[in-house]
C-alpha cells in the first residue's frame, strides 16, 4: 500500500501464518484423538481374544485330526489376534509421540515469530506517532500562510497602525521560520523511521517466508509419515492374519471327521433287527428263530 501508516500487507501475512499454525494445531488434535481410538480398540480386541477364545469347545469334540494341530490353530488364532491388539496400542503410542513433535514444532515457531512481531509492533507504533507529529507541524505551517500577505496593510489609514502590524508580521515570520525548521526536522526524522521500518519489514517478510516454508515442509512430512504408519499397521496385521491362514491350511475336513469318529465311536456293529414273535401260538415254547446276525457298519 502507498499509505505510509498502512499495515494491510503485514496484517495479511500475520493472518496467513496464524491460519497455518491453526492447521498444525488441528492435525495435532487429530493425532491425539486417533491415538485414543487406536488404544481403546487395541485393548478391547485383546480383551475379546481372552473372553471369547475360539476353539475351546472344539478341543472336547476333537474335530481336528489330532490334538497337536488343534492346539496349534487355537493358540495361533488367539495369539495373533492379541498381537493385532498390541499393534494398535503401539500405534496409539506412536501417534502420541508424533503429536508431541508437532506441538513442539508449533510452539518453537510461535516463540521465534513472537520476537519479530514485537519488533514490528514497536516500529509501527513509533512510525505512527512520528507521522502524527509531522502532520501536526505541517498543519501549523499552513496556518501561517494567510498571515504573510501584505496586501491588506496598504489600505491602512494611519501610519502607526501600519508599523504595529508590520512588527506583528515580522514576529509571525520568525515563528513561521521556527515552525518550518521543526517541520524539516520532523520530516527528516520521519524519513529515517520510514527507512528503518522498510528494512525491518523486508527482514520480517523474509523470516516469515522461511518459517512458512519450514511449516509446509514439516506438515507435509508429518502427514506422509502418518499415512505410512497406518499402511505399515495394515501390512503387519495382514502378516498376523497370514499366520492364522497358514495354520488353517493344516486342517483336513475328512481327517478331522475320522479322528472324531475313532475317538468317540461306541462299536463297529449296529443293533440287530427287531423281529415279531407270536406268543399265542401253540408251539410258542419252540425255540424261536434267532435274529439275523448284525451287519458290521462301514463308512
Amino acid at each position: 500500500s502507498t499509505d505510509l501508516t498502512s499495515t494491510v500487507g503485514y496484517d495479511s501475512i500475520i493472518q496467513h501464518l496464524n491460519d497455518g499454525r491453526k492447521n498444525c494445531k488441528e492435525f495435532e488434535d487429530f493425532l491425539k484423538e486417533r491415538a485414543i481410538i487406536e488404544e481403546k480398540y487395541g485393548k478391547e480386541l485383546i480383551n475379546l481374544s481372552k473372553k471369547k477364545p475360539c476353539g475351546q469347545t472344539e478341543l472336547k469334540n476333537s474335530l481336528f485330526r489330532n490334538i497337536y494341530i488343534y492346539i496349534n490353530i487355537e493358540f495361533i488364532f488367539s495369539a495373533e489376534i492379541d498381537n493385532v491388539g498390541q499393534g494398535h496400542i503401539q500405534l496409539a503410542q506412536t501417534l502420541r509421540e508424533e503429536a508431541k513433535k508437532m506441538e513442539d514444532f508449533r510452539e518453537k515457531q510461535k516463540l521465534h515469530r513472537k520476537k519479530i512481531e514485537l519488533i514490528m509492533e514497536a516500529i509501527h507504533k513509533n512510525r505512527n506517532l512520528q507521522y502524527k507529529k509531522t502532520m501536526e507541524v505541517e498543519q501549523m505551517c499552513c496556518c501561517f500562510l494567510p498571515l504573510l500577505s501584505v496586501t491588506p496593510l496598504l489600505h491602512l489609514p494611519y501610519l502607526s497602525c501600519f508599523w504595529q502590524l508590520f512588527l506583528k508580521l515580522a514576529q509571525t515570520k520568525s515563528a513561521l521560520e521556527d515552525t518550518d525548521r521543526s517541520y524539516q526536522q520532523s520530516v527528516t526524522t520521519m524519513e529515517k523511521i520510514r527507512e528503518e521500518w522498510q528494512n525491518e519489514h523486508i527482514k520480517a517478510c523474509e523470516f516469515f517466508e522461511t518459517q512458512e516454508c519450514e511449516r509446509i515442509n514439516y506438515f507435509r512430512n508429518a502427514l506422509w509419515l502418518h499415512v505410512n504408519q497406518l499402511s505399515l499397521g495394515c501390512v503387519q496385521n495382514d502378516e498376523k492374519y497370514e499366520e492364522i491362514r497358514k495354520s488353517l491350511e493344516m486342517c483336513s475336513i475328512e481327517k478331522d471327521v475320522d479322528f472324531f469318529v475313532n475317538l468317540r465311536k461306541t462299536g463297529s456293529l449296529a443293533p440287530a433287527p427287531v423281529v415279531y414273535e407270536n406268543y399265542y401260538n401253540a408251539q410258542r415254547n419252540v425255540t424261536p428263530a434267532r435274529s439275523p446276525a448284525p451287519v458290521p457298519i462301514s463308512r
